[in-house]
């Protein structure tokens, strides 16, 4: 009797179909954990002790979860940097800069707007000044790369380092605050315009717009004929061109949109965390966003759970230095593992595509079978 679970069942087809686009990342996330033991084993360290430590420092108090959210906030905005210009087909890793000039533009404007105006009016500019100035210089890669045929992944990093070294002059020296001595810095943000906490949490408002606009660029992907054509475009350059589409435009617009995400984290981190623009700004959010966004596999909606992930990882490194005594940074070995893993793993696109178009030939006539059934 042949058994009612099996590669041609069209109830395990569907199943399969389900998860298998997350295949990719879980396996590199078995991959992940299997090196990083080998690499507490080589220090002689306990492994199991090592792992349930990471998981406390990310998940195991409402200490430690408001830690990761904190983290987590800015990480789902870099990683919309990489992966709104990734529907186009266009791999862009300049967030870090992006974000860095939106957080200066948003600290300089909330010095400019007179005394006295309203938040309500200042930090809106704040937060528009921020993602212009990220969606011009993630704009400028999509503009580059249509235009004058400049690799965009190339192009992008950059003018990262140019947007970072043109923070670091402008903190320094221009815009320096005169009394900011040991650690240079622009002037302070007003009291009155920055951005407290949401009710109940020591997490700062960032987090929801984070949220908020991974939600907005999942439905504007998924549901909008602007995010169709940007896919059509990503899958075939080519044919989207022979069907009149505007490659050019969307992937400019592609980019502005990742470049104004990548801003508007940088204005939450001056107006919320920071309190003006200086060295701290630069703690490499926009680099932790592209692996966010890997891992995510450039979906919007999974890119919240995957910034969720490396948030917490982030904010387990205290803990295990407390606990075992390894460094801060083996949480950047972690992350570093993960990302190869995910460049390793993304060779099985091929091989999934060929297993779709199978299971989706099984479910499809599993319901060609039904509808002849039912009209019988």
């Amino acid at each position: 009797m042949r058994s009612t679970v099996s590669y041609g069942s069209p109830a395990a087809a569907r199943l399969i179909l389900a998860v298998l686009p997350a295949l990719p990342t879980l396996c590199a996330l078995v991959g992940t954990l299997l090196l990083f033991s080998l690499f507490l084993l080589v220090q002689g360290q306990p492994v199991l002790d090592a792992i349930g430590y990471i998981f406390d420092g990310a998940f195991g108090s409402s200490f430690a979860w408001q830690s990761t959210l904190l983290r987590a906030s800015p990480l789902m905005l870099t990683a919309l940097c990489v992966a709104l210009p990734a529907q186009v087909g266009l791999i862009v890793i300049g967030g870090e800069g992006a974000l860095a000039l939106g957080g200066l533009v948003a600290a300089v404007i909330a010095v400019l707007v007179p005394q006295g105006t309203s938040w309500l009016i200042a930090t809106p500019l704040m937060a528009l000044g921020g993602m212009l100035a990220g969606a011009v210089w993630i704009g400028a890669v999509g503009a580059l790369r249509q235009w004058r045929g400049v690799n965009e992944t190339i192009s992008s990093l950059l003018m990262s380092y140019i947007a970072i070294a043109l923070f670091k002059h402008l903190v320094e020296g221009p815009l320096r605050d005169p009394t900011s001595l040991n650690k240079p810095s622009t002037r302070a943000v007003p009291d009155a315009l920055t951005i407290g906490s949401m009710p109940g949490l020591e997490v700062h408002w960032g987090l929801l717009w984070g949220v908020l606009a991974c939600v907005a660029a999942w439905v504007f992907v998924k549901h909008s004929t602007k995010g169709f054509a940007m896919r059509v475009a990503g899958g075939s350059n080519r044919a989207a061109r022979l069907v009149g589409l505007p490659v050019n435009l969307l992937a400019f617009s592609a980019c502005a949109l990742g470049g104004a995400a990548a801003g508007l984290a940088g204005m939450f981190e001056v107006a919320a965390v920071q309190g003006s623009a200086n060295a701290s700004l630069l703690a490499g959010y926009g680099y932790a966003g592209i692996l966010v966004a890997f891992a995510a596999r450039q979906n919007p909606l999974a890119i919240i759970v995957c910034a969720l992930m490396v948030g917490g990882i982030e904010a387990s490194g205290s803990l295990l230095q407390r606990r075992l005594g390894l460094p801060d940074a083996t949480t950047l070995v972690l992350q570093g593992l993960l990302f190869a893993n995910l460049l390793a793993w993304e060779a099985l696109g091929g091989r999934i595509m060929a297993w779709r178009v199978k299971l989706q030939a099984v479910a499809l006539a599993d319901a060609t079978t039904q509808l002849e059934q039912t009209h019988a």
